[in-house]
């Protein structure tokens, strides 16, 4: 996979810098304004943020000029492409849910789904890990 074909960046390190200043960091690195540029999903739990642009930009300059920038260097943090993957795990799920309604809920192109392989449900946390056929249908 090339750079080009992931319009979304991962951001590690983040906890030092808040979430406004990693915008205007981002805005001022990109040249491009948040939400009309790109977006940003904070993920606290795992102290990582992920931008995905809108505007089509070169990505790996993008993630060269964040690894040169002052400030960001002082906040020691890392950018680096969002890889593909063919898993994800949703969370918060109703206690009634199902293996089938989920499969059938992401297999759904309505959903931005695509062909899943497999569905493991935890029950006891409220959540699922769904893997599909390919990278193509997790977004």
């Amino acid at each position: 996979d090339s750079a080009e074909a992931s319009p979304s960046v991962v951001f590690e390190n983040i906890e030092r810098c808040s979430p406004n200043c990693l915008q205007m960091l981002l805005e001022d690195i990109s040249g491009l304004t948040v939400d009309v540029g790109f977006t940003v999903e904070l993920i606290p739990e795992i102290n990582v943020a992920v931008a995905t642009f809108m505007k089509s930009i070169d990505i790996k300059e993008f993630i060269e000029k964040c690894s040169q920038h002052k400030r960001f260097r002082e906040f020691e943090m890392t950018a680096r492409l969002l890889e593909s993957t063919q898993t994800i795990k949703a969370k918060n799920l109703p206690d009634s849910i199902s293996t089938e309604y989920l499969t059938v809920y992401f297999e759904s192109t309505q959903n931005g789904g695509g062909p899943v392989a497999d569905v493991q449900l935890f029950p006891e946390e409220n959540s699922a890990i769904i893997t599909f056929c390919d990278h193509k249908g997790n977004t």
